[in-house]
């Protein structure tokens, strides 16, 4: 199978910067699109960021500019560069990988088990 293992998360003033990253292991043909979602306190989940396997980038109005979504796919790693952050991008942030595991298998969603990303005012 396929795991997604999230790391970076923290404490963080606000101004302050954090970078994510979100490692694929498993069995892996391909990955497609990987996306980082958040879900703040008392808030529904919402989309960050997404990167296509060919770099094609979206980014969630609240972050357009401050925030950058990158990927090597040779080690199967996205990286999420959160720059300027505000204490209302205090949230646990997933990554989700579409992955194909096989010629024939998938593709299937996988998500990481989340990181807390705390930004104080």
């Amino acid at each position: 199978q396929v795991q997604l293992v999230e790391s970076g998360g923290g404490l963080v003033h606000a101004g302050g910067s954090l970078t994510l990253s979100c490692a694929a292991f498993g069995r892996i043909s391909n990955i497609n699109t990987t996306a980082w979602y958040r879900r703040g306190p008392g808030k529904q989940r919402e989309l960050v960021a997404a990167i296509t396997t060919d770099g094609a980038t979206i980014y969630a109005d609240s972050v357009k500019g401050r925030f950058t979504i990158s990927r090597d796919n040779a080690k199967n790693t996205v990286t999420l560069q959160m720059n300027s952050l505000k204490p209302e991008d205090t949230a646990v942030y997933y990554c989700k990988s579409v992955v194909k595991t096989g010629r024939t298998s998938g593709p299937y969603d996988y998500w990481g088990q989340g990181t807390q990303v705390t930004v104080s005012s």
